[in-house]
């Protein structure tokens, strides 16, 4: 273990980073703050008002967080090849995502939805669907934003700090700024974050002479391989992969924008455009993503060492022995800051299901926006320290392993929120038939993954991996397959075949309340629920009283009337 007192540059520069950001999260409450606050648009949403900059800060700051930064690396430092599946799945992720989340942004704007359980519920009308929507997006979520702990571990790890109460004063401070300024604290993050990350991949790049190049850099990683006695790691993908690979990429690119933290990014946005211009130019993250993936391979040439045998701190190590100690410290705070973005977002992500879709629809159905924010916001405090007492304890590669299901899990959403955008055609109770089907058989599947070692021998008889080998069907040579095509196959089958069957029982369906209108709607358009910019842009112009009525998911209309971008109404009964 690293004694402290050597690495006291890293710690000063780490704290200090650390206590700018703190600053700044604190600091976003007041951030061209509204006269009212106390709303879970404003709170949980930034009041929907976010410009193409800040958008495009968010979900780069939200999807490519700290594990990432740190995990990836690990992960090509462990398999070679099999590790880049991270990228052609996040370049295939954004063409998807653009056409399909600009119809999010409609009719969540016309609706005044919140989260895609809100969608589920105005789209099939079904009160259990939704929450069954609703819990597996929560599910998914609670391990994301406990593995952002292990990358802020393995950093202090690495600079010798012991225990875990860092970790608890981090994610304190986190809890508290998310507290008094909900969205607005990771949106105004994101900015530092992202010029961190910039800086330490410029700085790698220019440093790479040091350790030969490339060409160094390339050389070590094949020595590195040829010298392990698996035959499946290497700098190229083994021909028994490619079924897993491919799998692999395809059920990640359509789950990454079903997790409910990316959802709230894309519905914080001002407008239509807004969403196509950051899905258009995100996948610069994916070359950047690819630079720090290499760097498992300049670890290897500049001799790095994980601490203790612990691979999260890979990373770390390498920027200790390749940086002098102030630009170390800053790659410690990029890893650092790079996990409270996510963190809060996410927290923020599972308190607003909590909110709407448990604690509303079935305990609380008259509460006001005041009471559902002040709900969402105790709600993150409680994801946040359940997220710090799964790292307190539970053994870190426990929640590893829960995060393994979080992909295999919120994959399953996929017919009701995905497919819900496109078609109404499934019965409401086949698509949670569907849903529980996918569940229990991918939760199943992966239960029964060994995780194998080097020398072929079981190191862990479960969850030890995503990638279903056909063996199990007496398929020899290796081949798998992704466990979470497979199960949201089963799940799309068991919806497909119960559809017309319960149709031909003539079993209700729900009452669908979104138009083939809703799902175009932008700024400006009537019933879309516009404010007055708050974030970046230009101010909104004095503009005529308009009149409408907005259909929430709870079955009620809003009578709206606006000038100049303010809206002011009551609920009334939909008759």
């Amino acid at each position: 273990m690293p004694n402290f007192t050597d690495h006291l540059v890293e710690l000063f520069v780490f704290v200090g980073a650390f206590g700018l950001v703190v600053a700044l999260g604190f600091g976003a409450a007041r951030w061209r703050r509204p006269k009212t606050f106390d709303d879970l648009d404003e709170w949980g949403l930034g009041g929907r008002s976010f410009g193409p900059y800040v958008t495009w800060f968010l979900l780069g700051g939200d999807i490519y967080t700290a594990y990432t930064f740190v995990a990836l690396p690990v992960l090509l430092y462990g398999i070679g090849a099999m590790g880049f599946f991270a990228l052609p799945f996040a370049a295939m992720t954004y063409p998807l995502a653009y056409v399909a989340l600009t119809r999010l942004w409609s009719v969540s704007h016309v609706h005044g939805l919140v989260t895609p359980a809100d969608f589920v519920q105005a789209r099939f009308g079904s009160s259990g669907l939704s929450l069954l929507v609703a819990v597996t997006g929560i599910v998914a979520t609670m391990p994301y934003i406990a593995l952002q702990l292990i990358g802020i571990e393995a950093i202090l790890k690495t600079m010798g700090v012991a225990g875990k109460w860092p970790l608890l004063v981090a994610f304190t401070v986190l809890a508290l700024f998310t507290y008094s300024s909900g969205l607005r604290a990771p949106a105004l993050i994101s900015v530092v974050k992202d010029v961190l990350v910039l800086w330490i991949v410029l700085a790698v790049l220019v440093s790479l002479p040091m350790i030969g190049g490339w060409v160094g850099v390339f050389r070590a990683g094949g020595d590195r391989f040829a010298a392990t006695p698996s035959k499946t790691d290497g700098l190229l993908l083994a021909p028994s992969g490619h079924a897993g690979y491919i799998t692999l990429i395809i059920g990640s690119a359509l789950a990454l924008f079903l997790y409910p933290h990316a959802i709230t990014g894309v519905l914080a946005a001002r407008n239509r455009r807004t969403i196509r211009q950051n899905l258009a130019t995100l996948p610069i993250y994916t070359l950047v993503l690819g630079l720090i993936a290499l760097m498992a391979f300049a670890a290897v040439a500049a001799k790095a060492t994980p601490v203790g045998g612990d691979r999260n701190t890979l990373m770390p190590r390498f920027f200790d022995a390749f940086f002098p100690d102030w630009c170390a410290g800053l790659a410690y705070a990029m890893i650092g800051v790079g996990a409270l973005v996510p963190a809060a977002v996410m927290s923020i992500a599972a308190a607003n299901l909590f909110t709407r879709n448990i604690y509303k629809q079935f305990f609380h159905p008259k509460a006001t926006s005041a009471e559902e924010a002040k709900v969402s916001r105790t709600a993150s405090l409680v994801v946040k320290f359940g997220a710090v007492a799964c790292i307190l304890f539970v053994n870190p590669q426990f929640s590893l392993d829960l995060q393994l299901i979080g992909g295999v899990v919120v994959l399953q959403t996929l017919p009701a929120v995905g497919l819900g955008l496109y078609t109404r055609w499934f019965h409401r109770y086949a698509l949670v038939a569907g849903l529980a089907a996918g569940l229990v058989i991918g939760v199943g599947m992966l239960s029964r993954i060994p995780q194998l070692g080097p020398d072929g021998k079981v190191v862990r008889p479960h969850f030890g991996g995503s990638v279903w080998s056909l063996a199990n069907i007496g398929i020899s040579g290796g081949h798998g397959i992704y466990v979470g095509i497979i199960a949201v196959a089963a799940n799309l089958a068991v919806a497909v075949a119960l559809t017309p069957v319960l149709r031909r029982l003539a079993v209700p369906d729900g009452v669908d309340l979104t138009r083939p209108g809703d799902y175009a709607a932008d700024e400006g358009d009537p019933l879309v629920h516009r404010m007055e910019e708050l974030v970046d842009g230009a101010p909104v112009a004095e503009e005529p009283q308009i009149h409408g009525i907005v259909r929430h998911g709870n079955g009620r209309r809003h009578e709206l009337t606006r000038t100049a971008g303010r809206h002011s109404g009551g609920d009334t009964p939909d008759t």
